[in-house]
């Protein structure tokens, strides 16, 4: 017999899947984020092919994915005083129009890898304002469904993060970089377009840029004062640090540790996503439950403890289906991520909050050059193995220290 709780969740599904404005922002994002996902394998690919380096592979990577680290909590400050729906609106057509450039370079046989990795920092730049506009937009949108929202658009991310690098890897096997650039234009351009429709109020404040440094100051005054926010940064920072760095590696250890197709790579890197897919789908509809602290932070050590495994593992099928079984894991903790942000943070400090998530999430690209450096002296094989050593003893050190507070 289902539970009160499992029964209210799935109207609740029904509810915002009537919802115009919700409709537009969830797919939106997950047709935006797919080809994000794409262009960063197709961009591995690209650099292990020309170089045979994993070093150059994670700096490309990485360089997508950086832009986080800096502009994340300056992004959540703007948000706050700028509508939210013309920053989503920009975060498309730039990126798009990025791509454009980067087809015609590859059209005409010009494009190099310095091409690739600048294109990656400038798209990713516009990445950063992902959590404190968009992924917020779809938590108000929602109304009372909040919780069912972040977790339908969570296991939406993990189905593009699945749906993206498996793309890429056969459209860059299969058409090349313009293949890949035109395709990822296509897509983001109709986005914008799609979204113009959208309905979206918000109360703004005057944007001060001299006060933004301050904004920020204020609102990690207000975390330290909330043991669970300080959990959700602490954690967010290890996994992205130390297990997600694998990403960056993905490459090289499909291309030279198991010595398959970049088809199978794409499959290989879709292995975490379509696991927490799975997982998210279970939470979106009241099928899997827990205290969500332990969901976030237990979710994120199951996860790098599948990574031991998968990189320990000789067979190319049993990595995969390892991978898939840890995407469980970070289906937990992307859900939880965003859920205890929203229901623990006062609604005046939310962007400027999660501005800082991103900030924390923008660690991983320093994790993935960390990574690439490791796989020169050890293999990708003993990188990713050091790295989700080091991830689980730093998360439970953590936990501990904050379960005393």
């Amino acid at each position: 017999m289902n539970s009160p709780e499992t029964t209210e969740e799935r109207p609740a599904v029904r509810a915002l899947l009537r919802n115009a404005d919700f409709l537009r922002l969830w797919l939106v994002g997950a047709f935006a984020n797919a080809m994000r996902w794409l262009e960063t394998l197709a961009s591995g690919l690209f650099a292990y092919e020309v170089t045979g380096s994993a070093l150059a592979v994670a700096g490309v990577v990485a360089a997508r994915q950086l832009p986080q680290l800096f502009f994340g909590a300056f992004a959540g400050a703007v948000s706050e005083a700028i509508d939210r729906k013309l920053i989503v609106m920009l975060a498309l057509l730039l990126p798009a129009s990025i791509s454009t450039v980067l087809a015609a370079l590859a059209t005409t046989g010009h494009l190099a890898l310095w091409h690739i990795a600048l294109g990656n920092l400038a798209a990713g730049t516009m990445w950063s304002t992902e959590m404190s506009t968009r992924r917020r937009m779809v938590g108000e949108a929602a109304g009372p469904h909040i919780i069912q929202a972040i977790a339908l658009d969570s296991s939406t991310n993990a189905a593009t993060r699945m749906i993206g690098p498996l793309m890429g890897g056969f459209v860059f096997e299969w058409l090349g970089m313009r293949g890949v650039y035109t395709v990822t234009a296509l897509v983001q351009f109709a986005g914008a377009f799609a979204l113009a429709g959208l309905v979206h109020h918000q109360l703004t404040r005057r944007l001060m840029i001299a006060r933004i440094p301050a904004d920020i100051v204020d609102g990690l005054r207000f975390a330290r004062t909330r043991p669970i926010i300080l959990l959700v940064y602490g954690v967010t920072i290890v996994t992205n640090a130390f297990a997600f760095s694998y990403s960056g590696l993905v490459a090289p250890l499909g291309l030279g540790a198991f010595h398959v197709s970049p088809g199978l790579v794409g499959l290989l890197a879709a292995g975490e996503p379509l696991g927490a897919l799975i997982g998210g789908t279970l939470i979106a509809t009241g099928l899997m439950r827990m205290d969500r602290r332990l969901m976030f932070a237990g979710g994120a050590s199951f996860f790098m403890v599948m990574l031991l495994i998968a990189a320990a593992s000789p067979f190319y099928w049993l990595a995969l289906a390892v991978l898939i079984l840890g995407g469980f894991g970070t289906a937990g903790f992307g859900n939880m991520q965003t859920t205890l942000m929203l229901t623990e943070a006062p609604i005046e400090v939310r962007s400027r909050l999660m501005g800082i998530v991103t900030v924390c999430i923008g660690t991983g690209p320093l994790g993935v050059l960390g990574a690439g450096v490791l796989a020169r002296e050890v293999g990708p094989r003993g990188a990713i193995l050091v790295m989700a050593t080091l991830g689980l003893a730093a998360t439970l050190a953590l936990v501990l220290a904050l379960r005393r507070r």
